[in-house]
């Protein structure tokens, strides 16, 4: 799918900038389904950096090449592309709108300087676009509305901006008002609420033919006007600026365009632009909103650096003179050129034939060991989907792509050899669905193994878990749509892979106290084999752990023997006794045995403790334990009823429940359930709440099963 994206034909070469006072980096976020990458294709289009739009659904856009992508008609990773207007760079960094690749936004956050937040004129503000507004206020990124879809014989932008400004607050105002045409509906022009200006495209497009306003738009441009030279100058750092307008004062256009800025750059302020990537309607208004609302990387704090020796590094800045620091924000690999990372530079210049200190620290928890090499850079990109253009440097500020690094993976940090940084990681979505791999055959062990590693290097949201209980390999994704796009790309890599079921590490102990008699007497001529002992088991309390004990009197079992009663006796509660997993929480104490002065061996009364044991499993009441987590389900209020009922039948018990401290009308479910129970929880969750439904999980302790559930466990065992 890459090559269809090249054979369109680039016809912009890629723009190259020596300060970051001319750089945008703009992140595009969404509900999926609001035309993001249609979009981002017609922009290209628009500024001639390629001959024509692709189409998502005949898969040959730009910033969608990924098969999987193709495949789903929905962008399934981060993919980024640059062009210039008006002598600025633009990079943009197109992200999923799926819940499931929330991890691709935070890693596109992390790379841009301010937010397009995409919304659909048909289809509104739900509660899955607000928690994506809430994802872009937790990074502390300034925001910009593109109303999108207007050519939808349902759109309807008024409705779409009051419901923007209901959900996301009074700061949300529109720059640019839609005009219709004769039917009264279709959106043929735009009103420029800061020049006064009519954009009108009914001539047939971009770009659009520009008027004065007709004397009917007029009242509803003053109104507009009023409203949002007011939040711009509530935001502004010139004091005397309010004195001027509330003196009567007719401010300048290019007194509030500068402002404009700033207030976008504080956070406080959002404004509007309707724009229809089908008839291109506003891409030359957004292409200016890019250029004059967008705050330069210089206006953005750099994320906490640190030294190789841990200690903070002060002092940095967006400076291409200062030292290299940057950082790989999407590892992918591609069947032509191999591994490709997508990398923000936050200080310094990066140039090719250079060599770099390339590290990974902080994310052993995905799988990921820390790691630091040293590599030489042949070539700097500017990054055009998968269309890599060469370019001499890539300065503080801006973004580019590098080729063929052995060692790079997403969130490594490169910097200088002679200096070597640290930029710490963006926060990781923590992945709660299980997928148990296998290899469909011996001879695809090795491309699994292989391909299991790439993914973990370019998608820190999946964590790899090789799990010794249950002798399984389990992938923890975000979702199902992310397993699957998982399972797809170890497939491509020529890995055979089948799923099973995600086994649940349980526990065994003991229910009453009983007693065994371990006899292990052999004799085959020369020295035979002899020990006896008898053990009683008693029950502990949950996570008391093991102990052992002896009352043997009389040196029935000689003193030396003793610990070896013990050794067998541990190492047959490590392979289990009713069904494959380890005792726990139990005393064992010897009281009684025999040995013989030439047969008895260390190995002999080894045996005999762990026959013991089994001894008394077979007379006493064994029990199952199961982990019990403890989970925190964060939902909006109206759902609160739901998750409660279900988490009922899922044998958990509510611990309680209390406002979520963000505020917007949610609510904190706590609970405890045993881990069976949430195996796809994640998946049922989200279906359950249409998709906002969010929680966190974290063991607790071991119960008792229930004793229809542990008897199916162990028939299960017995037929193995």
């Amino acid at each position: 799918m890459a090559q269809k994206s090249q054979e369109k034909g680039v016809t912009g070469a890629a723009p190259v900038v020596n300060e970051p006072g001319r750089v945008r980096n703009v992140v595009l976020v969404g509900q999926s389904g609001t035309g993001k990458t249609t979009l981002v294709e017609a922009l290209l289009a628009a500024t001639g950096t390629i001959s024509r739009a692709g189409s998502v659904t005949e898969g040959t856009t730009v910033s969608d090449h990924d098969p999987a992508a193709v495949r789903q008609q929905r962008s399934v990773s981060l993919s980024a592309v640059a062009f210039a207007h008006r002598d600025i760079k633009i990079n943009l960094l197109d992200t999923p709108g799926y819940a499931d690749f929330l991890g691709e936004v935070r890693a596109g956050l992390r790379a841009g300087d301010g937010v397009l937040f995409v919304v659909s004129a048909v289809d509104g503000v739900d509660d899955a676009v607000v928690a994506l507004w809430e994802e872009c206020v937790k990074a502390g990124l300034p925001r910009v509305v593109a109303v999108t879809r207007l050519d939808h014989q349902r759109a309807d932008a008024e409705a779409a901006v009051a419901a923007c400004r209901e959900k996301f607050g009074a700061g949300v105002l529109p720059l640019y008002l839609p005009v219709r045409g004769d039917d009264g509906q279709s959106v043929v022009g735009l009103l420029d609420v800061l020049g006064q200006r009519w954009y009108d495209y009914s001539g047939g497009g971009y770009p659009a033919t520009v008027k004065d306003p007709d004397e009917a738009h007029r009242s509803q441009l003053e109104t507009a006007r009023t409203e949002l030279i007011e939040g711009i100058i509530a935001e502004s750092e010139d004091e005397a600026l309010m004195e001027r307008y509330l003196g009567g004062e007719d401010l300048e256009e290019s007194v509030l365009v500068k402002d404009l800025q700033t207030a976008v750059a504080r956070g406080n302020f959002h404004p509007v632009v309707p724009v229809c990537a089908a008839t291109r309607v506003g891409l030359d208004a957004l292409l200016e909103t890019f250029v004059g609302a967008f705050p330069p990387p210089t206006a953005r704090p750099l994320p906490p650096v640190t030294g190789a020796d841990g200690r903070p590094r002060e002092g940095l800045a967006v400076d291409p003179a200062g030292p290299l620091v940057g950082q790989v924000v999407k590892t992918t690999i591609d069947p032509y050129v191999g591994r490709v990372s997508l990398v923000r530079v936050f200080s310094g210049t990066l140039r090719p034939d250079t060599t770099v200190h390339i590290a990974g620290h902080g994310l052993a928890d995905r799988g990921r060991p820390d790691h630091d090499a040293d590599e030489r850079i042949a070539h700097v990109y500017s990054p055009l989907g998968a269309t890599q253009r060469e370019v001499p440097q890539c300065v503080a500020g801006d973004i580019c792509t590098l080729t063929k690094s052995a060692a790079a993976e997403t969130g490594d940090t490169i910097s200088s050899k002679e200096d070597p940084l640290l930029v710490a990681p963006w926060e990781m979505p923590e992945p709660l669905l299980p997928v148990a791999v296998v290899a469909k055959s011996r001879a695809d062990e090795d491309a699994l193994a292989k391909n299991l590693s790439r993914l973990v290097a370019g998608d820190p949201t999946m964590r790899l878990e090789r799990n010794p209980e249950t002798r399984q390999q389990v992938l923890w994704c975000m979702g199902e749509a992310h397993a699957d796009v998982m399972l797809e790309r170890l497939r491509a890599g020529g890995a055979e892979v089948e799923t099973e079921p995600v086994r649940v590490a349980l526990r065994e102990t003991f229910g009453t106290t009983a007693t065994g008699h371990g006899r292990h007497v052999k004799q085959s001529g020369g020295h035979g084999q002899y020990a006896i002992c008898d053990i009683r088991v008693e029950p502990l309390e949950r996570g008391a752990g093991y102990e052992f004990a002896s009352e043997v009197v009389g040196g029935a079992v000689p003193t030396n023997y003793i610990p070896s009663v013990d050794k067998g006796v541990r190492a047959q509660m490590e392979k289990g006794l009713v069904a494959g997993y380890p005792v726990v929480d139990i005393r064992v104490v010897v009281f009684d045995g025999k040995a013989h002065s030439v047969d008895s061996s260390d190995a002999a009364f080894q045996t005999a403790g762990a026959l013991a044991l089994k001894e008394a499993a077979a007379a006493g009441q064994m029990l199952l334990l199961e982990p019990v987590d403890e989970v925190t389900i964060r939902v909006p209020d109206g759902y609160v009823g739901a998750v409660m009922s279900d988490l009922s039948g899922r044998r958990g018990r509510v611990l309680g429940t209390e406002p979520d401290p963000s505020g917007r009308d949610r609510t904190l479910v706590k609970a405890e359930v045993p881990a069976m129970e949430l195996v796809r929880y994640a998946v049922e969750l989200r279906a359950m709440t249409s998709g906002v439904g969010t929680f966190t999980r974290s063991f607790s302790r071991y119960e008792p099963m229930p004793t229809h559930l542990a008897e199916q466990v162990k028939k299960e065992h017995a037929n193995a």
